[in-house]
């Protein structure tokens, strides 16, 4: 029996660090490929608060772009919210698209509410599907990626974020 045991153990262990190096090295891959699929705006598909589709076609050419990943619960959403709200002429030269997996009637609810419903420039976007996180790797909330005029991305900001460094970062 403790032959046995002197063979099976190592056995037990050497596949468990065997595996977990598989696991280790797949996440790094993914991360690696996630990171480079963003570097520029990827493929997307989601809808507008009227069923439509929006995909990254309906973005403007040569205009910064800021995802703005939210929830109307967290409370530092609202305040970036507000804060969009406060300095939309400075930003009328940026298309911001707020996109939540929320239904469309809490997302209506907080676009109108921030009083952000009805200017040109900002859309409003509902990912059912709740893709957006996985396809630009956000894992926190509110979580901002900016975009250049080349559909570059500049960076990805996890939490909220002053209105002056946003402008600095998109350039304007």
């Amino acid at each position: 029996m403790k032959k046995y045991l002197k063979i099976v153990i190592p056995i037990i262990v050497i596949s468990f660090i065997a595996f977990m190096g598989y696991k280790v090295i797949n996440k790094i891959n993914h991360k690696k490929e996630i990171a480079e699929n963003i570097k520029t705006i990827p493929e997307f598909t989601f809808q507008t608060l009227n069923g439509e589709l929006f995909t990254n076609q309906n973005l403007k050419k040569n205009t910064p772009t800021l995802f703005i990943y939210y929830n109307s619960e967290c409370s530092y959403c609202n305040e970036e919210a507000k804060m969009i709200y406060e300095n939309i002429e400075n930003l009328k030269n940026i298309q911001i698209i707020f996109i939540s997996f929320e239904t469309t009637e809490n997302i209506k609810l907080f676009a109108t509410n921030h009083k952000l419903i009805h200017h040109d420039n900002i859309h409003f976007i509902s990912d059912s599907q709740s893709t957006f996180a996985s396809t630009f790797d956000v894992k926190s909330l509110p979580c901002l990626v900016l975009y250049n005029k080349k559909q570059e991305l500049i960076e990805k900001i996890k939490g909220q974020i002053k209105i002056e460094t946003l402008l600095k970062k998109l350039s304007l």
